[in-house]
């Protein structure tokens, strides 16, 4: 790297991925359990962070812990201590049902509860299925039968369905892999399962929070990514967008910097200023705005075939199209491989991030219109062109595309109402 770094690019990323984090809104969990069942291993294999462990726990009643970690938009309430005798279970209602009101005072609501319940158990206490009961006429519960080893977890399964609760599933899971002997060990499962249950009944002004906090799925944060990235490049550079001359290439990465930091908080990935630079290296931008906006002109004529000369050239909306795509999808994957990493514990140092930022991005350069990217973004654009085009969604975002769109499946947003959900899956 140039011995005379201007650090202010690297600075202004960190900063925008900070700033793009706070406007995401919180998605607040209930975690249940009596002691001993998994539910910090839970905690902190499902989500980022190991929250359990790093997270901040502040005891707002006696057996209610809030747990929160900065630039983790989730808060987690675990219950401490939970023996099922009759007065600690008035306890709890009592202390939860404050909880819920002190939240509904700041505009705030519990999303969904994780009730934990040891799979090797034979049966479920009078006083938890009252305590199921309560939990579910205020938010939606999923009972999740912890260390689910044979046949045993298979029966108590079985056995809870019978009970007819008023859940919204029941999932068994390992939550990290279980050693049973030098040579053979179970595997971690469920996780998967529990994210997609999770996502299916959040409001849908939460799953950024959710996506980017849980560490299970991480394709599910390339696609939400994805989609993002090609509506910022179709509503940006598309019907609309004035060419601009080569010479004024710096506006263009004002635009860079906040695609970017808003990508990574759909990532939910921790990024030091080291590796913020190590990646605007990878793309020629260790030195000031201008320079970057110089060097974006350099790429475009070195890669893009048929461009033209920098001289009196302008760059066009598809042109625009073609550097912020190769942009957008090349930092996509490279994210991806670092919360890949992340989630295995293992760590990669900024000159790994750089080396591929730079392939990548250098390849996607090399496809230009070829790139089945970009071509999905133009047809997107000359759509919007048609005579029954409708307006693009713009909500509270700095670039001009919805933050409540990022997490669709098959097309159409994930719209649960719990209750109802609940009524139609329940044994009759």
């Amino acid at each position: 790297m140039a011995r005379n770094m201007n650090w202010s690019l690297a600075e202004e990323l960190t900063k925008k991925m900070q700033e793009e984090i706070e406007k995401i809104e919180k998605v607040h969990i209930l975690v249940v359990g009596k002691t001993g069942v998994g539910k910090s291993t839970l905690i902190n294999n499902i989500f980022r962070e190991r929250l359990a462990e790093t997270g901040i726990g502040q005891p707002i009643t006696k057996h209610l812990h809030k747990i929160e970690k900065e630039g983790v938009p989730m808060v987690l309430y675990d219950t401490r201590g939970l023996e099922l005798d009759a007065e600690t279970q008035n306890q709890v209602t009592s202390e939860i049902d404050q909880t819920l009101e002190g939240m509904a005072k700041m505009q705030q609501h519990m999303h969904v509860a994780y009730y934990c319940i040891n799979a090797s158990s034979s049966r479920i206490e009078d006083m938890e299925i009252r305590l199921i009961e309560y939990l579910a006429n205020k938010m939606p519960v999923i009972l999740v039968l912890t260390q689910s080893i044979g046949d045993q977890a298979l029966k108590f399964e079985q056995y809870l369905v019978n009970q007819n609760l008023s859940v919204q599933a029941i999932i068994r899971l390992m939550a990290q892999d279980y050693k049973i002997t030098d040579e053979f060990t179970i595997p971690a499962f469920g996780l998967k399962e529990l994210v997609e249950r999770t996502i299916g009944l959040l409001p849908h002004q939460v799953h950024t929070a959710f996506n980017n906090a849980q560490q299970i799925d991480i394709e599910r944060k390339s696609r939400a990514a994805r989609r993002w990235a090609r509506r910022y490049t179709v509503t940006t550079f598309g019907v609309g967008f004035t060419p601009i001359p080569f010479s004024d290439a710096t506006v263009l990465v004002p635009m860079q910097i906040g695609m970017m930091a808003h990508i990574t908080a759909i990532f939910g990935i921790s990024m030091d200023r080291a590796t913020a630079l190590g990646i605007l290296g990878a793309i020629g931008g260790t030195g000031s705005a201008t320079y970057l906006g110089r060097l974006i002109v350099s790429n475009v004529v070195k890669f893009i075939p048929g461009i033209g000369s920098v001289a009196g050239g302008m760059i066009s909306g598809t042109t625009a199209s073609i550097i912020t795509t190769a942009l957008a999808m090349s930092y996509i994957e490279v994210l991806t491989f670092i919360a890949t990493a992340e989630a295995k514990g293992e760590e990669v140092s900024p000159r790994t991030v750089r080396k591929l930022m730079k392939e990548l991005y250098g390849q996607r350069l090399k496809r230009g219109q070829n790139d089945p990217d970009f071509q999905a973004a133009m047809a997107d654009i000359e759509a919007k062109k048609g005579p029954d085009a409708k307006g693009t969604k713009e909500k509270d975002t700095s670039h001009g595309v919805s933050l409540d769109d990022e997490v669709e499946e098959g097309g159409q947003k994930t719209r649960i109402n719990w209750p109802i959900w609940s009524f139609r899956n329940r044994k009759r």
